[in-house]
């Protein structure tokens, strides 16, 4: 195995939650030399600096030596991926079977979640400011839990309804524990036990799931796929493979003229809403910090805020984020001149949104041309595609919210199969690939 695919599939076992990631993130850019903001009194040419927003955004600079108002080079991806969280009162029994009741993140089809085994990832925050890390299902010597479904004996009204009838959102609650029918005088013992259970070993009570962020993902580690390993196949690669290969790509290429960043965000299966997803003013405010700092900031006659909206509006920016990949055994929902494949290279999407470009960020061609240049010059694979036939549906990405700001940005990432799936697939080729282009892409000016 590569050390490329090898350091994948740790980040993505290692960052099965946003706050994983960024935990990751910030890890393995300290190795690389990056630094806090806080621990710079000034910046300069040379100088690598990271901001995290509430343990669940990363952004890094690597600072180049030319005026950043003339702009950057950003590589944009999101970390957070669909998933059930847990409800602020999730634990009841019924029958003596003890529930964790849940409530689904991003687009999922409900149904593909149950009866396969589940893990619970996350931190439970107390009163006394004490951060308790819960991380339970992945270890082989833990527990794992399910969501149960209808045995098909009895199932046949449930298989007359239409896919997304098979099991409500509310009915996605997780069977934590199971135990004898309550004695008289008894209520809800089963339950109780199982709380106590979290005061025991986890160190946190039932009112604490008031402050606590839980997230139920799919238990086990990702693998390679395929007899000749030419896949990956593991839970939230979207878009946790373009988070890594674009942090990768900003480690290992060191800025040149231009000041890189690459920032990597939370919500955007959400539609990037809160203080941590892209719709905020989270990118102007991290850049401002960074405008603050450097030197050349001290003696520039220009507004400050003037150079902050000339930075932003003078950036190429890629969207660092996957594509659905072209499925043959659906090929009616496909327009195949149009659509990207596994194994093929790097995908780019001029435009993304729904049906008649809803929601979308449309690339300028000269922007994409530069970048087609440098990509067959150093002979990386590409491809342009959508998302799917026209009228079929579609989907957003963080391009939009970059694309206020003025600046240049284009979707770029990798073709996936079972997109939203709990297990997800991506070719070896395409993350070799997309990595060799997000380093390119950083030294283009």
């Amino acid at each position: 195995m590569n050390k490329l695919i090898d350091g994948y599939l740790s980040f993505l076992d290692n960052g099965k939650t946003e706050r994983r990631c960024a935990t990751e993130i910030i890890k393995q850019a300290e190795e690389a030399g990056y630094k806090s903001i806080d621990s710079f009194k000034s910046l300069k040419a040379g100088d690598r600096v990271y901001i995290c927003k509430m343990g669940k955004a990363v952004m890094l600079f690597d600072i180049g030596s030319e005026d950043i108002s003339n702009g950057m080079n950003i590589l944009g991806a999101h970390i957070d991926s669909p998933r059930l969280d847990v409800k602020q009162n999730p634990v009841y029994e019924k029958s003596g079977i003890v529930y964790l009741n849940t409530h689904y993140y991003g687009g999922i089809k409900k149904y593909q979640w149950l009866a396969m085994p589940l893990a619970i990832n996350g931190f439970v925050f107390l009163k006394n400011g004490k951060k308790i890390d819960i991380n339970v299902g992945d270890d082989p010597e833990d527990p794992v839990f399910c969501i149960s479904d209808i045995l098909p004996h009895i199932a046949q009204k449930q298989m007359e309804k239409i896919a997304s009838e098979f099991i409500e959102g509310e009915n996605l609650d997780l069977i934590i524990g199971v135990g004898p029918k309550a004695k008289d005088g008894e209520t809800d013992p089963n339950k109780n036990r199982i709380i106590s259970i979290f005061k025991e070993k986890y160190g946190f009570d039932e009112a604490d799931f008031g402050s606590a962020e839980l997230e139920v993902v799919p238990a086990g580690k990702s693998r390679l796929s395929g007899f000749d390993k030419s896949m990956v196949l593991g839970y939230g690669q979207d878009d946790r493979v373009c988070s890594y290969t674009s942090l990768r790509a900003m480690l290992d290429v060191r800025a040149q003229k231009r000041t890189t960043c690459c920032l990597l965000v939370d919500k955007e299966e959400i539609g990037s809403l809160g203080a941590t997803g892209m719709s905020s003013q989270l990118l102007p405010n991290a850049v401002a910090e960074v405008l603050a700092k450097l030197d050349t900031a001290k003696d520039d006659k220009v507004p400050f805020e003037l150079r902050l909206r000339r930075t932003l509006s003078n950036s190429f920016m890629l969207s660092s984020d996957v594509n659905s990949a072209y499925d043959p055994l659906n090929w009616r929902l496909y327009d195949k001149q149009n659509s990207s494949y596994l194994s093929r290279g790097v995908v780019f999407n001029k435009y993304t949104g729904s049906r008649g470009k809803s929601g979308a960020s449309d690339a300028n061609p000269e922007f994409i041309a530069k970048i087609r240049a440098r990509l067959e010059e150093k002979g990386i694979s590409y491809q342009m595609a959508e998302l799917a036939k026209v009228d079929i549906g579609g989907g957003g990405t963080i391009a939009k919210y970059a694309a206020e700001y003025g600046m240049q940005v284009v979707d770029c990432g990798v073709p996936v199969q079972s997109m939203h799936a709990p297990w997800e697939l991506t070719s070896v080729y395409d993350i070799d690939q997309v990595y060799q282009c997000y380093r390119e892409f950083i030294t283009i000016e």
